[in-house]
């Protein structure tokens, strides 16, 4: 110290040029000292793991002289109020950002977080509409701290152009539906827990979807409800456990812990479980992620973490999980065949189409169903217009003898063969069939079951999903004409009912009356070139129908 004193007084008496220099570099030296230090030692920095996944890279990089990390919050603030409007497309005079922008960093989730609490679902091409329905429905609900995961360049470059926060995931995923089971299908699975283990270190809560589900209701006031779980996941539980929207009863669920919806808070305990599941699934690619997500969980159940919250410990004795109701937090299973939610008269918060039996397009097709799929407005008005007819069902047919296998499918026969000669109808009159509502006396599952589960609250008979009789993901598919015949469109039973369908579409009813030929004002005509709706009558019979059938066809 006494040179470097020394040396600078002498500077200054012989040459004052000199001590500047020397002054700036003294003070450059102790200030670059101070930086490294702190980054050393600061309690928040951390090693970091890679994962081999682009989305954890720097923040974003500026674009045509804009900072695009501009506007940015801590966790613990609020959203700039600068964000651009979710669908509010940018202007299509603008460019493209470069992809690097679109890098999933702590800044980027900073932007959307809320309340440090950020909801993400992901997906490739083939899940666009599902995923435009989940923004939509959050939207409408005045939800809008979200973030889409983007598992290809195509998807990335058409949720931008439609206003929705998206991030690239860098996966470089087929854009083609990859099918359940398959090994693609598993590849996507590692993503969903890779984006956990990336946004946990980033200090906000994560709500963790999949793109088959959609939001009824506003999950976050519920979730905050329960501040002290590390956990909160759905289950396939199809017995329900409470009468209420209390959490499930952990001690009754047997079912698998559900991954398609589940909330984590960034927690030791969670982040524990977390990189631990990672590792076990990046060590081995069998193992399907849920079951992996179970296998851990369940290495503990118990005790309970208070008299009251529903809140139990698990996985290694610290985590807290907690197991969402499943009247109200609905699997494809409590929704559409014991409609747990209407039973009990809550209101039910999501939708997942599990339990169910034609892969994607019967997805689709369920959530068509319950008329919280968003369509564009040519689904709605089909060329040649529509058919649609009821059919008589006998008391005896839904009610009379025993729920087994022989009055099931008399009952379900009897519905098949009307429903083959509608199609038939649709198809000489170049119409889109709205198929009519199934009644079923007995569950479709995958394993042997009495009919009904033993347990669950399913009523005998029950409006069941039009998967539960037909192969719906055949009927929608793009066909062979040669081979299988001219395709014939069909809608979901309560398409008709759609608040989407357009006034003048619901006006143009033209009713088909019944007549003897020869009575008074029976005026026979084959002219059903008028666009719009046909309705036959609630009591068409099968007969009734082939016979119309018959009188089409020279049309």
């Amino acid at each position: 110290m006494r040179g470097w004193r020394n040396a600078v007084q002498e500077t200054a008496a012989s040459k004052p040029l000199f001590l500047t220099i020397y002054a700036t570099v003294i003070l450059g030296t102790v200030v670059s000292s101070f930086y490294v230090f702190s980054a050393i030692y600061s309690p928040t920095a951390s090693p970091t793991r890679s994962i081999s996944s682009s989305w954890l890279l720097a923040p974003p990089l500026s674009q045509n002289g804009v900072s695009l990390s501009s506007n940015i919050s801590q966790p613990s603030q609020h959203r700039s109020n600068k964000l651009r409007p979710i669908w509010e497309a940018p202007s299509r005079t603008s460019k493209m950002p470069r992809l690097k922008s679109f890098r999933l960093t702590k800044e980027l989730v900073a932007q959307r977080a809320k309340d440090n609490v950020i909801i993400v679902t992901f997906g490739n091409f083939a899940f666009m509409d599902f995923i435009l329905t989940w923004v939509k429905h959050l939207t409408d609900l005045g939800v809008s701290n979200l973030l889409v995961g983007a598992m290809d360049a195509k998807l990335l470059n058409a949720l931008y152009w439609k206003g929705i926060p998206v991030f690239d995931m860098g996966s470089h995923i087929s854009t083609d539906d990859v099918g359940w089971g398959s090994p693609i299908f598993h590849k996507m699975g590692r993503q969903k827990v890779l984006l956990i283990n990336a946004i946990l270190p980033f200090g906000f809560e994560l709500l963790m979807c999949d793109t088959d589900m959609v939001w009824l209701k506003n999950p976050l006031p519920y979730l905050a409800r329960y501040p002290d779980a590390d956990i909160l996941t759905s289950s396939d539980q199809v017995v329900p456990t409470v009468v209420d929207d209390r959490l499930a009863d952990w001690k009754q669920v047997g079912a698998a812990y559900n991954i398609g919806i589940f909330h984590w808070r960034p927690t030791p305990p969670a982040k524990k479980l977390a990189k631990e599941w990672i590792d076990m699934l990046l060590a081995d690619d069998r193992i399907w992620d849920q079951n992996g997500f179970n296998e851990l969980v369940r290495r503990q159940t118990g005790p309970a973490f208070d008299d009251e919250s529903g809140i139990f410990y698990s996985y290694d004795g610290n985590l807290k999980l907690g197991i969402l109701p499943e009247s109200i937090f609905c699997s494809g299973h409590t929704y559409f065949v014991q409609a747990l939610h209407q039973q009990f008269r809550l209101q039910p918060y999501a939708l997942h189409t599990t339990f169910q039996y034609a892969g994607t397009e019967g997805k689709r097709h369920r959530l068509r169903e319950a008329m919280v799929f968003f369509d564009p407005p040519e689904y709605y008005d089909a060329p040649g217009g529509f058919l649609s007819f009821r059919p008589s069902i006998s008391k005896s047919l839904l009610l009379d003898g025993e729920h087994n296998l022989e009055s099931h499918f008399s009952l379900i026969n009897y519905q098949m063969r009307q429903i083959r000669s509608a199609l038939g109808l649709a198809s000489v009159l170049n119409r889109t069939l709205v198929m009519p509502p199934l009644w079923c006396r007995l569950d479709r599952l995958w394993f042997p079951h009495p009919g009904a589960l033993l347990g669950s609250m399913t009523r005998q008979p029950f409006l069941c999903p039009l998967d539960h009789v037909f192969e719906v993901n055949v009927m929608l598919r793009d066909l062979p004409a040669e081979e299988f015949g001219p395709a014939i469109n069909i809608r979901e039973y309560s398409f008709l009912n759609n608040p989407f369908l357009p006034q003048r579409v619901r006006e143009s009813w033209l009713d088909v009356q019944l007549c003897q030929e020869g009575t008074e004002d029976c005026h026979a005509s084959s002219n059903t070139s008028r666009p719009g709706l046909l309705r036959f009558p609630k009591r068409s019979s099968e007969e009734t129908m082939l016979a119309l059938l018959a009188w089409c066809r020279p049309c």
